[in-house]
């Protein structure tokens, strides 16, 4: 991960030169990057991939090794999507192409979500690869895809291109490549001017009822 701060601006850039798995080393990362941007006291964070790879998932490599180290590292990937969920800063994320699973997830944990413009795939492939879906990640699909496609994305596995994905509700706008980076600093600089208390308290109320549901099932996982 490459910590940079432009202003009262911090991203967050991933890129592991492959398919930007979620794995240990990357929470480990995204935990160390939002706590020095809190600690710095940022006034907003964006999240980027790679170009062309937000991020493809969980790290299978983790699987194979055992099922106690599979449900560890999935453990702590939850915990991490509900600290997204109710993180205190403005969070904005640059979807820099495909976004899959796990991928997905911290988008739609994220406050503002801006993609790029590309022949990239958005997906829950859950259902399609015979995956639960537990309840932790069925709320946070239900608090951002719009009621319309909720079946066709957490149900079906349907595979959406980034403008399609807008419809859907993963994405807030999409922009070319180039303006990327432009545009969410612009947004995150707007955010950033809202008063800090404020903006932390309500997104606690405004997602009070997702964060339960999260947090009630991640704690019946222990």
């Amino acid at each position: 991960m490459e910590y940079i701060q432009q202003d009262n601006v911090v991203m967050l850039h991933f890129d592991d030169g492959k398919a930007n798995v979620v794995g240990h080393q990357f929470i480990d990362d995204m935990n160390t990057g939002l706590d020095r941007a809190e600690r710095e006291n940022a006034g907003a964070v964006i999240i980027r991939g790679r170009d062309g790879m937000f991020s493809a998932g969980f790290d299978l490599g983790e699987f194979k090794k055992g099922i106690e180290q599979g449900q560890a590292m999935v453990k702590r990937g939850f915990e991490l999507l509900i600290r997204l969920t109710g993180y205190p800063l403005p969070l904005v994320t640059a979807c820099t192409g495909h976004c899959v699973a796990m991928g997905a997830f911290v988008v739609m944990a994220s406050d503002t979500r801006v993609a790029t413009r590309g022949d990239f795939k958005v997906t829950l492939p859950e259902t399609a690869i015979s995956m639960d879906l537990p309840p932790i990640l069925v709320a946070l699909t239900a608090s951002r895809i719009v009621k319309e496609h909720l079946t066709r994305v957490a149900l079906q596995s349907e595979v959406y291109n980034p403008e399609q994905a807008v419809s859907a509700g993963f994405f807030d706008e999409v922009v070319d490549a180039e303006q990327l980076d432009s545009r969410c600093l612009e947004l995150a600089k707007h955010l950033a001017q809202l008063p800090a208390a404020q903006y932390a308290a309500n997104k606690l109320r405004v997602r009070d009822q997702t964060l339960k549901l999260m947090k009630d099932d991640l704690a019946s996982m222990s």
